[in-house]
């Protein structure tokens, strides 16, 4: 018996898909946002690893141990920026352009029956002699 026989027991009249499509969790962040996150993404890899490269000279005693540790100290700033760039484009995106006006519910429902009001009362106009002479009428 070789191993093509030991399939055999599986049913073979329903092939499934590789994957299946499953609707997103969450909505995809607008593009100059998605812009820099990756770009503090990048950049605070690059920090850690410059992180651990100043660990390990120091360590080791080497003489390069003191620029690489300045050096971490600037990226450490810069990856903060970076964060704060995320955070600061996210919220002009928000104020241009995700702006959604939702009535609240207690507004819908006395809209409703503002509506329901106006429905139930018949529509009358008063009398032509109230209403006062026609517009293009000579006076």
């Amino acid at each position: 018996m070789d191993a093509m026989d030991k399939d055999r027991d599986i049913p073979a009249h329903g092939v499934r898909p590789l994957w299946t499509e499953e609707p997103a969790r969450r909505r995809r962040l607008p593009d100059p946002v998605r812009t820099s996150a990756v770009r503090a993404v990048i950049i605070i890899a690059l920090t850690l690893v410059q992180v651990m490269v100043a660990l390990l000279c120091t360590l080791a005693g080497s003489w390069s141990a003191f620029p690489v540790v300045l050096a971490t100290v600037a990226s450490t700033v810069v990856a903060t920026w970076g964060v704060l760039d995320v955070w600061v484009t996210r919220q002009v995106w928000r104020q241009r352009y995700g702006v959604v006006s939702r009535p609240s519910s207690t507004a819908r429902e006395q809209r409703r029956q503002r509506r329901r009001a106006r429905k139930a009362e018949p529509v009358t106009s008063p009398p032509a002699a109230e209403r006062g002479p026609a517009r293009g009428a000579a006076a």
